[in-house]
Order: structure tokens, then C-alpha cells, then sequence
């Protein structure tokens, strides 16, 4: 699809900045924009659970650190021995 659009110079100048910043070209800050505008307004269409699902998804993998759920009774028992000088 070709799309032809009339800007003010506010607009032109922000899209330049973002061009300068970015090294992208027209074409790829417009789907970009788009990409953002399209999620953020389907977001709106989410039910509050619908949106901790999307976060969990998000977020699932990204953490860093020791797994807790195997080894909490060592981290807990580690955490005591530091904290009340206990041999």
C-alpha cells in the first residue's frame, strides 16, 4: 500500500529527529508508530486478566537469579545464618 500524507512542520521535524536517532528511513517509523498505536489500543480491549496473562507471557523466562522454587528452604536458611550470625 503507498500512503501519501500532508504533515505540519511540527510533525516533519519530529520525524526527522526520530530518523536521526534511529537511522531508520519513513517507511519503518511509520510501521513502527503504527506497531505502537495498534498495541496500545488493543490493549484497551483487554480484560484485566487478559492483560496479567500478556504480562506473565512477556515477562516469563526474563528473570535472573537463583531458582526459588527448588532451593527456597537453602536461600531461607542461608538469608538467617547471614543475617543472625547463626554458625
Amino acid at each position: 500500500m503507498r500512503i501519501t500524507a500532508r504533515i505540519d512542520e511540527s510533525y516533519e521535524q519530529k520525524l526527522q529527529a526520530i530518523q536521526q536517532r534511529t537511522h531508520l528511513n519513513t517507511t519503518e517509523v511509520i510501521k513502527q508508530a503504527l506497531d505502537l498505536l495498534y498495541e496500545k489500543t488493543e490493549n484497551t480491549k483487554l480484560t484485566g486478566k487478559e492483560k496479567n496473562q500478556k504480562l506473565i507471557k512477556m515477562l516469563s523466562g526474563t528473570g535472573k537469579g537463583p531458582d526459588l522454587s527448588e532451593n527456597y528452604k537453602e536461600y531461607i536458611y542461608q538469608g538467617w545464618k547471614e543475617k543472625h550470625d547463626i554458625d
